[in-house]
């Protein structure tokens, strides 16, 4: 692939994350914002003070509020808006990307309501363009900072997979391939409603050893609806599902551990989110989940337990005596 003009859809954390390691490998880099305010001063301070302060964004990366002229001139798109706006977002483009464009998601979540993925939503308003996914444990702060990390990238189309590998590999960040692109999705969607939930456990105290017991169960429910989903094993107990589940429930400025955590203390859900930077993008995933469980008659306890916590008012202490209360289980994947 002849390539060399990205645009980023997005610019969050990850979207100016992926600006910072595409212009690092020599790739003309431009980023689409929704406010055109936010756009200005990005472009003028070269810094995202709001997510990424301290680090300075290379005077050649690009950017702009005008979607349909980001959609028209780019060879190849990233998405990095959250899942649950990406609908909106590409809908409200006037522009189509040409055939065969490669469009890559960074978005990690299950849409509500239609339950797709996020590179499934891509293809039905864009269907003439070609997927991939980019996943793992990556937080962007580290990984703009120039700690190592490794990043999945994930699509059943090799030309696709070459790419990714040219955006991001950089000295501090190794990429590895997947083809198992909705298992890596599901991976990084599902995991976050785990984190609520270890966040929730540090709230309240309750030690290291519920914390593991919790991750552990966790990773065997979110595998266990991949693997219903027709997903691989493999892929959950790789980087996208058990490298990006760890690193979540134990990042201090996760997002969703974090919001966990103040709900473990006491504070509301509304309380939580007004002091929450960013989407919490294992609410809405919690909700997708829970359909997708019901409708397969798949049982997650676990996700279950948090379900209730955030959508029928449970206490924290409440729903974790239910789950310590069940009935004595063979462990693995196929015991419930």
């Amino acid at each position: 692939m002849d390539i060399q003009r990205i645009g980023i859809i997005g610019d969050g954390a990850m979207g100016t994350l992926c600006a910072l390691l595409i212009s690092g490998n020599q790739f003309a880099v431009k980023v689409w914002g929704r406010d055109p305010k936010r756009v200005a001063e990005l472009s003028s301070r070269r810094e995202n003070r709001r997510y990424l302060p301290d680090i300075k964004i290379p005077c050649d990366v690009g950017f702009t509020a005008d979607l349909a002229e980001l959609v028209s001139t780019s060879q190849a798109i990233i998405c990095a808006v959250p899942t649950q706006h990406i609908r909106a977002v590409l809908t409200s483009s006037r522009q189509m990307p040409a055939p065969a464009t490669p469009v890559i998601s960074v978005a990690k979540g299950i849409e509500n309501g239609s339950l797709l993925c996020p590179t499934d939503i891509i293809l039905v308003l864009w269907p003439q363009v070609r997927v991939g996914c980019a996943s793992g444990p990556a937080i962007a702060r580290e990984i703009a900072a120039g700690l190592p990390a490794t990043i999945v990238a994930a699509s059943r189309d090799e030309p696709i997979l070459a790419l990714m590998h040219k955006l991001f590999t950089a000295t501090h960040v190794r990429v590895y391939s997947n083809v198992d692109m909705h298992g890596v999705e599901l991976a990084g969607a599902t995991k976050n409603i785990i984190a609520i939930a270890a966040g929730i456990l540090d709230g309240i105290e309750a030690g290291t050893n519920a914390k593991a017991s919790l991750m552990t169960r966790g990773l065997v429910e979110i595998s266990r609806l991949g693997i219903a989903l027709g997903s691989r094993a493999e892929t959950f107990s790789g980087l996208a599902g058990m490298g990006d589940l760890i690193t979540t429930c134990f990042a201090a400025d996760g997002r969703n551990r974090r919001f966990g955590q103040m709900i473990g203390r006491g504070f509301s859900i509304e309380e939580a989110l007004a002091q929450s930077q960013g989407v919490v993008e294992g609410i809405p995933t919690t909700q997708s989940v829970m359909d997708i469980a019901r409708r397969l008659g798949i049982e997650m306890p676990i996700s279950q337990g948090l379900y209730e916590i955030l959508f029928n008012g449970e206490k924290p202490r409440d729903a974790i005596a239910k789950l310590m209360s069940r009935q004595p289980r063979h462990e693995g994947i196929t015991g419930r």
